[in-house]
């Protein structure tokens, strides 16, 4: 199908819901097929599942995000051709690429299954250094070069080391670092506050106030920025923050971003504070460490406004002055 009624949820049934179970089933989750065509319980659980392996929110649910990670599950590497074109090539095939070209030491960026400027250049450079013809073209003589080439050099992917060092050797006083942020809905207090409170120590911010996470990233990577820090009304009490992560790759400078930013609200919130690994669209796309605070209840965060906003200031400065923990 090539378009579907989004969100697509428990009690409905159709061609839609019978595409959806055969998209959950080649990802691995074929107990859905015991639905029939309709949104059951089997299938609910499949959703919720796929949800999790894929770091989105587990609820069971298909809307936009869960239905766009399902068509790039479906990729696998060597099925098409894969090159630079608008709108990019996404999936897991280009994921597999990236992380292939950087255990080779070609790939010094994240692995995000976005195949952009980076991973075109990377591409060509090993075709330049493997005897390839050199056309930018991820086709079956490529995959079964980075095959061959891989079984022998099994190591980390480049990326990780190469934020690593970016982080070591950045500034580490707050006047002129650049942060964005961000919030969904419902919290354009706190980030006006947030902004203003870390504008006054030193820093430059710009708010991102929309409903799409891809919309932020788009802002961040825009201006530049040294960090995100997007912020989520949440129904339960606490916070839990999320940062870049997948089985192959984790954002170093994200992962203690949402550290410090965790331990910081949960001062006021109460409760540990969860840390967690995810692959929402604003942590996937943006080109900096980032993270997403979902925070509640929400009567308890209108009322701590000042104080959240404050815990946010410290979080940030004391990030920049330590961006990876030692």
């Amino acid at each position: 199908m090539d378009r579907v009624t989004l969100p697509l949820r428990a009690g409905d049934d159709g061609e839609a819901v019978a595409d959806l179970q055969r998209r959950l089933a080649r990802a691995g989750y074929a107990g859905c097929l015991a639905d029939g065509n309709c949104f059951g319980e089997a299938t609910v659980e499949a959703v919720r599942r796929f949800q999790a392996a894929r770091g989105l929110r587990s609820d069971g649910i298909c809307g936009r995000q869960t239905w766009a990670a399902l068509v790039e599950a479906g990729y696998r590497p060597g099925e098409r051709l894969l090159y630079n074109r608008t709108p990019m090539l996404r999936g897991d095939d280009v994921a597999a690429l990236q992380e292939a070209l950087g255990r080779l030491g070609f790939f010094a960026d994240r692995v995000d299954g976005i195949f952009g400027p980076r991973t075109a250049n990377a591409l060509l450079d090993f075709q330049r250094n493997t005897g390839l013809t050199t056309d930018g073209i991820c086709g079956p003589e490529t995959v079964a070069s980075l095959g061959r080439l891989g079984d022998r050099a099994p190591g980390q992917v480049k990326g990780g080391v190469v934020e690593r060092e970016r982080l070591r050797t950045a500034p580490r006083e707050l006047a002129g670092r650049r942060l964005v942020v961000g919030e969904y809905g419902g919290l354009a207090a706190l980030a006006s506050a947030t902004g203003r409170a870390v504008t006054e120590a030193g820093a430059r911010v710009i708010l991102c106030q929309h409903p799409d996470g891809s919309q932020h990233a788009s802002e961040a990577n825009e201006f530049g920025a040294d960090a995100y820090i997007g912020l989520q009304l949440w129904d339960e009490p606490g916070c839990r923050c999320a940062y870049y992560g997948t089985a192959v790759f984790a954002s170093a400078g994200g992962a203690h971003l949402a550290e410090v930013t965790a331990t910081a609200l949960s001062g006021v919130l109460g409760g540990a504070g969860a840390v967690l690994p995810m692959r929402l669209p604003v942590l996937r796309e943006t080109r900096m460490p980032s993270v997403v605070c979902e925070i509640g209840p929400p009567a308890k965060v209108v009322l701590a406004t000042p104080a959240l906003a404050e815990m946010l200031r410290r979080a940030f400065i004391e990030w920049v002055a330590d961006p990876l923990e030692g």
